[in-house]
């Protein structure tokens, strides 16, 4: 089947972006904040017991996340005074609501997430009815419509990003391809850029790299993005999971990673929201570097 999603566009002769300060990097942190149905099997740090129900060591590793490892996570975005984009569980705002608070009071983005992380995007049946029951739940909850989404595990079906725009959203995540934002073709969509490979559930649980690791290659993307963008801005974006990079033993290199990216004189410490918003925006993503 072809995609009719988007077409083929090839990073090098596009209009040039710049963005605010002529910085030459938008980067943001992507942070899952997610619930887990007890029942259903889900991500898992050992498949031994993957399916069994209840399944306590694996859901236990998952419910680390809201109960302890996001507010370890707070303390050191707050300590560089980045705003995350949430990407968030519907069924977060009922469960967790203190985390909902936190977040409001730091100016978080918030993304719409689907409704939990046990349920995948393709397996919903009334897919209109279950987004708009999804993205009503986090306005509700967060005080603000959602803009953008994520699927749960990546996932959507060709049909999402249409209903999505029905429902007043204009960005979607999760076609990670690029690393500039572009236009899908769904009127009013966009697709941000997103991360597998920068994303913590991979580096750590399926690669087993090490937090030093971890830090040198964040420290690669931010520098290699910035010299390929003397001409046109790139998108950065550092996908966390709280059970993961939150685990107290994996703080420190965050800590560490976080502190190069907000000490770089390159970098536009910002949200997926203000990225689409600025890309979108009439000739405001798109003018060469002021001087170049």
């Amino acid at each position: 089947m072809q995609n009719t999603l988007f077409d083929y566009s090839p990073i090098v002769g596009r209009e040039p972006i710049r963005w605010p300060g002529g910085a030459r990097v938008a980067f943001y942190v992507g942070l899952n904040v997610e619930h887990f149905m007890i029942d259903r099997p889900s991500t898992s740090i050992n498949e031994a017991t993957a399916t069994l129900v209840p399944d306590p060591l694996n859901y236990g590793w998952r419910d680390y996340g809201p109960r302890v490892a996001i507010w370890r996570v707070m303390e050191v975005l707050d300590r560089y005074a980045i705003r995350a984009s949430v990407l968030l569980n519907a069924d977060v705002c009922e469960h967790y609501p203190q985390i909902i608070e936190a977040g409001n009071a730091r100016g978080w983005a918030w993304l719409a997430h689907g409704k939990n992380n046990s349920t995948f995007q393709a397996d919903v049946d009334d897919e209109r009815a279950y987004l708009a029951e999804v993205v009503e739940t986090v306005e509700k909850a967060t005080g603000r419509r959602p803009r953008g989404w994520l699927g749960p595990a990546l996932t959507e079906t060709f049909q999402t990003p249409s209903l999505l725009a029905e429902l007043g959203l204009s960005y979607v995540l999760d076609w990670t391809n690029d690393d500039q934002p572009y236009r899908l073709n769904v009127p009013g969509m966009l697709s941000v850029p997103y991360s597998l490979e920068l994303n913590d559930l991979g580096i750590f649980t399926m690669h087993g790299r090490s937090g030093g690791d971890f830090v040198q290659m964040v420290k690669d993307q931010v520098d290699q993005l910035c010299a390929e963008s003397a001409e046109s801005g790139r998108v950065m974006a550092l996908a966390l999971h709280p059970f993961v990079i939150g685990q107290a033993f994996r703080a420190k290199y965050l800590d560490q990673a976080l502190e190069y990216i907000s000490n770089h004189p390159d970098v536009w410490l910002t949200t997926s929201d203000e990225i689409a918003e600025h890309y979108a925006a009439p000739a405001g993503g798109h003018d060469r570097f002021p001087g170049r």
